[in-house]
């Protein structure tokens, strides 16, 4: 029976990536059992409900062809052993789900959702969702720093929060500190402001175990804040505390930023998270379906999944949409209703180009199109300017290279462009109320 466990894992090596391998496979043991029926141990049963869903059909299939048998019964039980060893906590890497938001020793909630058993995983993701589930597993050979980046709605922030679940629920003397980069740099200003910087250094330095920074690129040109934390970042490293990151672009994309913290940036473990595909959308809503007691025909499922490609939020907004209308009109969800959701969702979408929103802007700053992307740094074009790489960015799938471009800037600079609206957006009501202007027009189609 060893041999056949052997040759087993020799051929689920070549046919599973060596990251999946490592962190599903490796725990596992073959064990026989009775009338023909084989046994696969895991460690836990969050480690045997990894492996039936994704590693399931593999294995029977192989274990099928080695054993010449045309049918092979597989079923997989918890030992709380790893690899035959004895794990030494009894609940170790065990996912027990929060019942209620949980707050952690600094910082923001972590919402109740967003936890490993509730993320979807699928070639997108894998790599980022494995390596985040190592760190908070405190792996062998686990680098301390995880970096993730993505576009917006693609789940940097559920594994972000679902790394401080997993620690909380492990160990809850472990002192969590969840926060945006915003947050950071306020609390270090107003420690100045205060003089109690001694007191904000110690707590970052010495009273913290595990770090979430989201959202790192609001940092960009942050002299002060960037030193700071980099040398923060130095002492948890010192430490072996863990620090996740994460971003909407990868740390040599960010404008404005100190070499000594991009070093630190760059130093983690950096992990990509792309759309979904097609097959990944249909899992994510269908198992938020579930989640939240809708009750969504296949064809529906199909539908949406085939017509929402952005993104995880316009997925669930698509989900949302179509339970409400049926709940407030007493219609059935069928193809009629979800046709007439996604048709609002995503038809305006696909018609804002560039060359739309610039036009937009130019008419309601008065400006020409030629001046909009010219080299003139004077104040009448710069916001006019600001506000259309915004836009842009906000509203089609244009890469940054390319709205950078568009308007004879460098990616770096457009993106300064975006920081520029995003902070005066907090600051100046005028503003805000220009970009919900902006932001009725295009997604009612009123250009």
């Amino acid at each position: 029976m060893e041999n056949v466990w052997k040759e087993l894992r020799a051929v689920l090596k070549k046919r599973v990536a060596a990251h999946s391998f490592r962190m599903w496979i490796e725990p596992l043991d073959l064990e026989r059992g009775e009338d023909g029926e084989w046994a696969i141990t895991c460690p836990n049963a969050f480690s045997r409900k990894r492996v039936q869903e994704h590693f399931g059909e593999v294995i029977a299939t192989e274990l099928q062809r080695m054993l010449g048998q045309p049918e092979c019964r597989v079923r997989y039980h918890v030992t709380g052993r790893c690899n035959g060893q004895k794990l030494n906590l009894e609940k170790a890497l065990q996912l027990p789900l929060p019942s209620e938001t949980i707050r952690p020793h600094n910082g923001r909630f972590l919402r109740r959702d967003f936890t490993f058993d509730h993320f979807v995983v699928g070639a997108n993701n894998d790599f980022a969702y494995s390596a985040a589930l190592s760190l908070a597993s405190r792996r062998e050979r686990q680098q301390p720093a995880l970096f993730l980046y993505s576009d917006t709605g693609l789940g940097k922030s559920h594994l972000a929060q679902a790394i401080g679940h997993h620690v909380l629920n492990q160990n809850p003397d472990e002192r969590v500190y969840y926060m945006t980069a915003e947050d950071f740099s306020n609390e270090m200003v107003q420690a100045f402001r205060h003089d109690t910087f001694d007191k904000f250094k110690t707590k970052y330095r010495s009273s913290c175990d595990v770090l979430l920074l989201e959202d790192v690129h609001y940092l960009t040109g942050k002299e002060r804040t960037q030193v700071e934390l980099a040398t923060t970042l130095d002492t948890l490293y010192e430490s072996g505390k863990r620090i996740i990151f994460s971003s909407c672009y990868r740390p040599s994309e960010i404008p404005k930023l100190h070499d000594k913290l991009r070093s630190r940036f760059s130093c983690s473990l950096i992990s990509a998270i792309e759309p979904p595909n097609f097959r990944t959308r249909m899992r994510i809503l269908q198992r938020k379906s579930v989640l939240l007691g809708y009750h969504i025909p296949g064809p529906v499922i199909d539908y949406l999944a085939a017509e929402l490609v952005d993104d995880v939020r316009q997925l669930e907004s698509g989900l949302n949409g179509i339970a409400a209308k049926s709940s407030l009109l007493g219609i059935p969800i069928d193809l009629a209703l979800a046709e007439s959701v996604v048709k609002h969702i995503a038809s305006q979408r696909q018609k804002i180009t560039l060359d739309v929103i610039k036009k937009l802007v130019c008419k309601y700053y008065s400006v020409s199109a030629e001046d909009l992307v010219s080299r003139s740094r004077k104040q009448t074009l710069v916001r006019p300017r600001h506000m259309a790489i915004y836009l842009a960015r906000r509203f089609t799938d244009s890469p940054l290279q390319a709205i950078g471009k568009s308007f004879n800037r460098y990616h770096a600079t457009a993106l300064h462009s975006i920081h520029s609206i995003e902070k005066g957006i907090k600051a100046d009501s005028s503003l805000r109320q220009q970009v919900d202007f902006f932001r009725q027009k295009l997604e009612s189609g009123k250009f």
